[in-house]
């Protein structure tokens, strides 16, 4: 089941709350915690759903308590005022006889409501059943988050998820109550918003960077949406908007908490390409290739929010940017579910006491990923940094980036398939098998993936075996229950902790962890030392890479750093 709350009966106790629904119905000198159950609770069968909104008392609870775990999960529409919120929203509770409960904020907006000013609903964190879930409402979801319907229109998504027009239209309108175009629309009006906000632009380059088609349109959308003039809004620009320019944009992306940051921007740096990918301080930077031009990035995590600092060659990008980067930083995912799952374990239970909180580090393009992945078979980290910014510096289109020491875009498959790079024959051979079925469109690896059909087309090819396919899982295609139990870095964690090490052994009894066996896997790593939980990461020193070592030498480095790509 997804979603926040069971069917037929409470998921934990619930603080009594009886009285008369309406303002004020508060229960004095209580934790808001202590009052609802917690959110998420998300059973194995993933692809099913349970809506949130099918039942409407522990959802008005859940808006009694204002717990921002629930932000994200259902917006609560006030039929007195017009207006949405998000459930944590600070203003007096309504009355029960006055609020809906609708799946999004596109929902919301097509049945004419607008966004509360106080609480921006449109800002919350993406509800994580889509990173969840690998159906085709979910697949759809995300790659209208991707931004595909500004790209290819709505016949650009169907074609991609395999569907009519017509049978995607039906899918999103019954589970998420709104169409593909509105759900766009949606996302457009969140964009301005912050283009309004935080940034100088003049409001005709906010209307066509946020993707819509006309003055008008815009003016209309934000006036339905904001209830005020684009005007109103860029009177509302906070102090920090200051540090924004027509180039430069300073967002915050919101999470859920706890986020635990060691090893999530820990792994990102151990693995940084250079050229591509760089850690400055406390915060790590990356190129974006974007459909408009290229793009950097930096994101600094903080306590309640992560900073992005993005750079574009066009603002029309932007929305498609923050998308890539919430995805490889896993900010949509639920920790409340995840860790509640694993601390039964006896052996995952005091890792997770001790760390809450850890997240999957993803990718901003999968296929990239593919061919990082490929790169890193059964050598050192170093060796595999060192390898792809060859490759990189060979094929990768050059970038402009004054601040900082980023020189190149990841390559696309088209521009490696005459790639021979300095690798053993048979990996060779891999890559040019990889490379050539990502490049004609044979393997999808993007965000509207089928993640089944992805797995058996990766496990077919020559050189990919189960490490691969799970790593490709785990990173680039958001499986929550990928779990590369050859991983030798699993293996040493395993050991570490008296669990076994044989791959079918281990399989097995990480059965217990499932669904979540990926964010097991951020546990497991964490449980032995290596770069990858480092945050922020010391200054590099420059060693002799793996291609220069004998073979005894090289196989010792391969042991120092079995965690790759």
């Amino acid at each position: 089941m997804v979603g926040p709350f069971r069917r037929g009966g409470l998921p934990a106790p619930v603080a009594n709350l009886s009285g008369p629904a309406g303002p004020g119905c508060r229960v004095p000198g209580r934790s808001s915690h202590r009052r609802v159950a917690i959110p998420p609770v998300i059973g194995p069968q993933i692809g099913h759903t349970v809506t949130v909104y099918d039942d409407p008392d522990r959802c008005y609870l859940a808006v009694q308590s204002r717990d921002p775990r629930f932000d994200g999960w259902f917006v609560t529409a006030v039929t007195s005022t017009g207006i949405y919120c998000r459930p944590s929203c600070p203003a007096r509770t309504p009355f029960r006889r006055n609020v809906r409960f609708l799946p999004t904020a596109a929902a919301a907006q097509r049945a004419g409501f607008r966004a509360c000013k106080r609480c921006r609903p449109d800002a919350t964190p993406g509800s994580p059943q889509w990173d969840v879930r690998a159906d085709v409402v979910a697949r759809a979801m995300r790659l209208i988050a991707d931004g595909v319907i500004d790209r290819s229109g709505v016949p650009g998504l169907a074609a991609e998820l395999g569907y009519s027009v017509r049978q995607v239209e039906r899918l999103l309108l019954a589970e998420v109550g709104a169409g593909p175009v509105a759900l766009a629309r949606a996302q457009r009006a969140q964009t301005a918003r912050v283009l309004i906000e935080t940034t100088p632009l003049p409001m005709a380059d906010v209307a066509f960077g946020a993707g819509f088609a006309s003055i008008r349109q815009f003016n209309d959308t934000v006036r339905a949406v904001f209830g005020a003039p684009p005007s109103a809004l860029r009177a509302r620009r906070s102090a920090r908007s200051a540090e924004s320019t027509a180039g430069s944009l300073v967002v915050r992306l919101p999470f859920r908490r706890p986020l635990r940051p060691d090893n999530l921007f820990g792994h990102l740096a151990a693995t940084a390409v250079p050229g591509v990918e760089e850690v400055v301080g406390a915060t790590y930077r990356r190129t974006l290739r974007l459909a408009h031009g290229p793009g950097v990035v930096a994101l600094t995590p903080a306590p309640t929010h992560i900073t992005c600092r993005v750079d574009l060659a066009d603002v029309a990008d932007l929305t498609t940017a923050i998308a890539r980067c919430r995805r490889l930083l896993d900010l949509d995912a639920d920790p409340e579910a995840v860790d509640r799952a694993l601390a039964g374990d006896p052996v995952l239970g005091p890792l997770v006491a001790g760390a809450p909180g850890r997240r999957v580090p993803r990718t901003v393009d999968g296929a990239e990923f593919v061919v990082r992945a490929v790169l890193g078979q059964q050598v050192s980290t170093a060796a595999a940094r060192t390898t792809t910014a060859a490759l990189v510096s060979a094929h990768g289109d050059p970038v402009d980036d004054p601040a900082g020491g980023l020189t190149h875009l990841f390559p696309t498959p088209e521009e490696l398939v005459d790639a021979e790079p300095a690798l053993p024959a048979t990996r060779r051979r891999t890559l040019a098998a990889v490379v050539d079925v990502l490049a004609s469109g044979r393997l999808d690896v993007g965000p509207g993936a089928d993640r089944d059909r992805s797995r058996a087309a990766l496990a077919a090819l020559p050189g990919v075996g189960p490490w691969t396919v799970e790593m490709v899982a785990l990173r680039a295609l958001g499986d929550p229950d990928a779990f590369p139990a050859t991983d030798l870095g699993v293996r040493r964690a395993a050991a570490a902790l008296r669990l076994p090490t044989a791959p079918a052994a281990l399989r097995d009894r990480a059965g217990a962890w499932r669904p979540w066996r990926a964010y097991a896997v951020q546990h497991l790593w964490a449980a032995t030392d290596h770069p990858v939980n480092r945050w922020p990461p010391p200054p590099r020193t420059t060693r002799t890479t793996d291609r220069h070592l004998s073979g005894p030498r090289r196989a010792a480095a391969a042991q120092e750093e079995p965690i790759r790509a």
